[in-house]
């Protein structure tokens, strides 16, 4: 096992802004330092990525509802 090092908690910044992509480079980066922190970081970025398709999914059902013209005259 490796010798525990704290990392910095600005790691969590990466998958929130990346979402799983940054999640994934999180966990490589400092898996070897901090593992508690490098899960919690992956799991964030699954987290927003699964909130991310959820949301698309919703709008993409609420966008196919519009009416073609939007009410407005041209």
């Amino acid at each position: 096992m490796y010798p525990e090092k704290p990392r910095s908690n600005w790691w969590y910044m990466l998958p929130i802004f990346l979402g799983l992509i940054g999640g994934v480079i999180a966990y490589f980066v400092i898996r070897k330092d901090d593992p508690r922190k490098a899960k919690n970081c992956l799991f964030i970025g699954i987290g927003f990525a699964i909130i991310g398709i959820i949301l698309n999914i919703l709008f993409a059902f609420e966008l196919s509802q519009l009416d073609n013209g939007f009410g407005i005259n041209v």
